[in-house]
């Protein structure tokens, strides 16, 4: 469970990383990345309690990421 988490942490990351410099995100690279670890963290703890689970954790981490992105910045844009 504790290399899991860091290879969710890791992904999340990336995916933040990555979003911003393809442009599908315009917050920056910290609160992307930020977003993306803290939707990924919740997810991760919420399947863990539950057994929540889209499929292995890769997944469930890349899911997680672009949800968090799509959801966060549009809830705080007026």
């Amino acid at each position: 469970m504790f290399f899991t988490f860091f290879g969710t942490v890791v992904i999340a990351g990336i995916i933040g990383y990555a979003s911003e410099r393809t442009g599908f995100t315009r917050n920056g690279i910290i609160p992307s990345i930020i977003i993306c670890i803290g939707g990924a963290f919740l997810f991760f703890m919420v399947g863990r309690m539950f057994g929540v689970s889209f499929g292995s954790a890769g997944v469930n981490a890349i899911i997680s990421s672009i949800g968090s992105l799509v959801i966060v910045p549009t809830h705080y844009r007026r």
